[in-house]
């Protein structure tokens, strides 16, 4: 059986750190403790001036080839999740693709959000698992969000940050790699958190500008028990379509937004949060790059061992979810 198995992983970040003590000045009060507290975000790292999403991903991205000994000129296809893309059009992809000099790649973005990469990655891998002309596929989540924060609103500055990684996917003979996927939408939610100036909507203007629209904003806050209710049960669906208990899980990837909801997924599944891995204390929410970011420094400390079973959980604004089950 043909199948997508993931080669190699990789990971790039600014260098830029921004430390909790930056916004308690600029905003004049402690948000510090809160921030560290609650959420357990003590610092995080923003793209300088001249940099952007791009950057970041072509960064990852030579780690990825490195690390898998790959040229770029041999993959067949690139797809990049992200919602603060390069420009609204052309694809960010297609940026990258000429930055790499993968000349015999296709390319495309996918926006849905930060559930983007497992929504990517699930794709990366029915490409390969159908059309026999895919054989290297490259996959990166990726987010420059500073570049759209508000810097005198406390509830979205304080928490989003910037960076990028993915991994390589190849075809091999076999059952590992792919083993299932869900994705899921929660519709009505679309208008409670976004960037909602800037596009066929609401074109930047000054009015737009003036409103700060054109910035991230959370419009309503979200039911806490939302993820963790959904989470829980599309973990669960994937694993068990692929054959496996949740008990069999090796580690659960799960976007990083809050680390509360996913200490209440991991005991919904009853599962030890060793088998989880977080990285929002010094990267803060990095978005479509948050799961593979996880993922490679699970990856760097030996916690993957072949066969293991892996599941990626995302959601993001939408509300859109992604679910996906691997044998590492």
């Amino acid at each position: 059986m043909r199948n997508a198995v993931i080669s190699a992983v990789g990971m790039h970040v600014p260098e830029r750190v921004v430390a909790n003590s930056y916004f308690d000045r600029i905003l004049g009060e402690d948000v510090s403790t809160w921030l560290e507290q609650n959420v357990e975000i003590f610092e995080r790292r923003w793209c300088a001036a001249g940099e952007s999403t791009a950057d970041l991903i072509v960064g990852a991205a030579g780690k990825i080839l490195s690390s898998a000994d790959v040229r770029a000129s041999e993959l067949d296809l690139i797809i990049i999740s992200t919602d603060t893309p390069e420009y609204v059009s052309p694809s960010t992809a297609s940026v990258v693709q000429d930055r790499l000099g993968a000349t015999g790649a296709g390319s495309f973005d996918v926006n849905t959000a930060c559930a983007g990469f497992v929504t990517a990655l699930d794709m990366g891998a029915k490409y390969i698992r159908s059309d026999g002309k895919y054989n290297k596929v490259l996959v990166i989540g990726a987010y420059a969000m500073s570049k759209w924060l508000n810097l005198q609103d406390k509830k979205t500055v304080t928490l989003f940050a910037d960076g990028a990684a993915g991994v390589l996917l190849q075809a091999e003979e076999g059952e590992r790699g792919w083993l299932s996927a869900s994705l899921y939408t929660e519709g009505q939610y679309n208008s409670w958190m976004g960037i909602y100036g800037g596009a066929a909507h609401m074109p930047t203007t000054p009015e737009v500008v003036a409103a700060n629209d054109h910035q991230l904003k959370f419009v309503r806050k979200f039911p806490p028990e939302l993820n963790p209710e959904i989470w829980t049960k599309m973990i669960t669906e994937v694993v068990t379509e692929a054959g496996y208990g949740v008990q069999d899980i090796a580690m659960a990837f799960i976007t990083q937004i809050n680390i509360n909801s996913i200490r209440e997924t991991m005991n919904k599944l009853d599962l030890p949060m060793e088998r989880t891995q977080t990285v929002m204390h010094r990267y803060g929410y990095t978005g479509s790059a948050c799961i593979p970011m996880a993922m490679c420094r699970a990856v760097e400390q030996g916690k993957l061992k072949r066969d293991d079973l892996v599941v990626f959980m995302g959601s993001g604004g939408g509300l859109s979810f992604a679910a996906a089950a691997f044998k590492w």
